[in-house]
């Protein structure tokens, strides 16, 4: 099953699925900054475009781009910006 998600009055949309390895989504985030949550231990891969991206216990936002991967751990939050439409892939494990 696809579900679709939509997260800051629609700036972040992405659909979810699940295979044999585990949960993922792939999305679209309009420009802004954005805050976020996870419970599980997440990589998040830049398709296309560019993400900052303020990591939790980081002072200094780093800049992802198309092809680059960054992981987050489970039950932290953090922080994205992009000035351009960009795409990713996140992967739940």
């Amino acid at each position: 099953m696809i579900n679709v998600n939509e997260y800051f009055e629609g700036a972040v949309k992405s659909l979810a699925y699940t295979t044999p390895q585990g949960r993922s989504t792939i999305g679209v985030i309009e420009p802004g900054e954005y805050e976020f949550g996870t419970s599980s231990h997440e990589t998040m891969t830049v398709i296309e475009g560019s993400l900052e991206a303020l990591l939790p216990g980081q002072d200094k936002w780093e800049t992802f781009t198309g092809g680059q991967t960054f992981e987050v751990e489970a039950n932290t939050s953090f922080k994205v910006k992009t000035e351009v439409q960009s795409s990713y892939l996140c992967v739940y494990r």
